[in-house]
């Protein structure tokens, strides 16, 4: 048990057997089991000695001990006041990327950049923080990221606004100061490197009316099957501020251009706000969205032409919200040899941004009847991402946005909950 000997824990009291070991008893603080689960399992092989001795201690304490807790951005640190808004994709190569808005203030345009970790090592470790869009005194928001399948690109599009100016003041239009624009950059190294921004705002927003947009918030979507296999999309929101409808902007030429569809038309209380978007397993997209005074319960429609127009947005009763972004998550299809699956996250509370739960459906979201609470205190905005076929993780806010947490989460404990991963059996 060496490894217990390189931990500095602080709330626990260590008692040492014969043989040099030492053994934790009395835990008090889940950061220090998360900690050393994550030491236990570290470069992928798992202790399960010191697995089972810490499954024992976290149901002692009354704790799940199920998913291991990493904090990638935490307020007040690495050069900014606040953080805000995850995406997080996984790539091919198995690099994890968070993106995350890096501010000034809790505000949300707060001299805005556009901040990234890397991790190598399924999400158990991270790479310094590194500033890949900033325009000084201007606001970027709402990063969305995307892999293309064929080539490896990583498309990351955001929405700039001028300083002073906001979702509240933006006017419609492609030019002068008050309009919020869209901007898209990519990388094609795992996103060690990126490419100058490049303006897309005429390709993804109406001229007229229409004032503020945004991107997802989380991730867009590549199609794998059907008419419009191949074809990339990004779910937007778009004002006038308060009277908010939901809609996709897609390319068919891996990014190079892109086209607006029609918005979702509303057929229940309220309106749709920030989305996602989901492939059904015959190219049909599902759309999931935030609600806005409404019956606090997801929206969602659907696409039968690729995102280019949808039926009537209507609430989700299984699908409880306090009006908050959520994520939607395509982990497997019955064709590849899988059970269909498809993950959700959000705060399940109606009232208030916690109860952080992910939930699973097996019948392409018609039902969800899996659900674990991986986070019971504070839980705001959140982003799946695959990890590798036994694995999820989600990047979430939480601390009262006091820092965005990376929890990867072994399928088979979502699955079955009389099964526990870290206990070897």
């Amino acid at each position: 048990m060496k490894l217990l000997l390189r931990i500095i824990v602080t709330t626990a009291i260590l008692v040492s057997l014969s043989g040099g070991d030492a053994w934790i008893v009395y835990p008090s603080d889940q950061k220090v089991l998360s900690s050393l689960r994550l030491e236990a399992m570290r470069d992928g092989v798992a202790d399960f000695e010191l697995l089972r001795m810490l499954e024992l201690l976290s149901e002692e304490a009354g704790q799940e001990s199920g998913e291991v807790h990493v904090d990638v951005f935490v307020s007040g640190e690495e050069g900014y006041q606040t953080y805000r808004i995850p995406s997080v994709l996984t790539t091919k190569t198995g690099t994890i990327l968070a993106f995350a808005e890096g501010r000034a203030s809790l505000s949300d345009h707060a001299e805005n950049d556009i901040v990234l970790k890397r991790s190598l090592n399924g999400g158990f470790t991270w790479s310094p923080l590194e500033t890949i869009a900033e325009e000084g005194e201007h606001s970027l928001n709402n990063p969305t990221a995307v892999q293309i399948q064929e080539t490896g690109r990583i498309l990351l599009m955001y929405q700039r606004y001028f300083k002073g100016f906001d979702e509240h003041k933006a006017e419609p239009g492609y030019d002068g100061e008050k309009v919020c624009r869209t901007f898209i950059m990519y990388s094609d190294d795992d996103g060690v490197t990126w490419s100058e921004p490049e303006e897309v705002t005429r390709g993804v927003k109406r001229e007229t009316v229409v004032t503020s947009t945004a991107t997802g918030p989380g991730v867009g979507i590549e199609l794998t099957r059907g008419e419009y296999a191949g074809r990339i999309i990004i779910p937007f929101n778009q004002g006038p501020y308060g009277n908010w409808k939901v809609y996709a902007a897609y390319s068919d030429d891996q990014g190079e251009t892109w086209k607006y569809g029609e918005v979702a038309p509303e057929n229940s209380a309220g309106m749709g706000n920030e989305v996602q978007v989901v492939e059904m397993p015959d190219g049909t997209v599902q759309l999931n969205s935030r609600s806005a005074s409404g019956n606090k319960l997801r929206k969602v429609a659907f696409s039968q032409d690729g995102g280019e127009s949808w039926s009537g947005l209507v609430d989700h009763p299984e699908l409880p919200e306090p009006e908050c972004m959520g994520s939607i998550l395509r982990f497997s299809f019955t064709w590849r040899g899988d059970r269909s699956r498809i993950l959700f996250s959000n705060p399940a509370s109606p009232e208030k941004r916690e109860m952080g739960t992910i939930r699973i459906s097996y019948d392409e979201g018609k039902t969800w009847p899996v659900n674990k609470v991986i986070c019971s205190d504070s839980f705001a905005y959140s982003c799946l991402t695959k990890i590798d076929g036994e694995t999820v993780g989600v990047l979430y806010e939480t601390d009262n946005y006091g820092k965005i947490t990376f929890t990867i989460i072994p399928l088979e404990w979502l699955e079955d909950p009389g099964y526990n991963k870290l206990s070897g059996d």
